[in-house]
């Protein structure tokens, strides 16, 4: 008996572990969108679109990974599993940046202006739509869908990401090649 009590004792600290390193460890408790309910329990420490988010941004002087997509989305919903649910991704994703997630369907406005904002940057503007913003709302780099590995043109979403880094050290350029979001204040 005492050796299936330890037992038992062990596996809950592991769940329980578990949990708390994977589960609702992100910022989208709370959201009504299917797309972002769907997100809760990925383990990139998503924030919805908010002042707080580029308030964090600007704390830890780290770029906004902005993850745009929809519920009817295959891509996205790829991207999510590749990428997104992927531990070592995840983790990446949250020492370099602060991640946002929106929906497409709820934030007409938003991705109208993110969509404007890619086009006028030459950068692609479907669906999934991964933008990389400075704390401050520029928009200076993006894609699209950007698979886990390198697939025909599609660089891996690694490769974009440290990209977007490398380019977010060069303020200068952002000045002059970037677009200026409206952000929540």
């Amino acid at each position: 008996m005492g050796k299936n009590m330890l037992l038992l004792t062990l596996v809950l600290a592991g769940i329980v572990a578990a949990s708390q390193a994977y589960g609702n460890s992100n910022h989208l408790s709370g959201q009504t969108s299917l797309y972002l309910k769907r997100a809760v329990s990925q383990p990139v420490d998503w924030y919805p679109w908010s002042a707080a988010a580029f308030q964090r941004a600007k704390q830890l002087n780290r770029p906004i990974l902005l993850d745009v997509g929809a519920v009817w989305c295959p891509w996205c919903i790829l991207m999510d599993r590749e990428t997104y649910t992927n531990a070592s991704a995840a983790e990446y994703i949250n020492q370099h940046f602060v991640a946002v997630k929106v929906d497409f369907d709820s934030a007409p406005e938003l991705v109208a202006q993110l969509q404007r904002a890619q086009a006028v940057l030459n950068l692609p503007a479907g669906l999934p739509l991964t933008s990389f913003i400075t704390p401050d709302g520029k928009l200076y780099f993006g894609g699209g869908y950007l698979p886990s590995e390198r697939k025909a043109d599609k660089p891996p979403f690694r490769e974009a990401a440290e990209e977007a880094l490398t380019r977010y050290a060069d303020q200068d350029k952002i000045e002059k090649e970037s677009f200026q979001l409206e952000i929540p204040k």
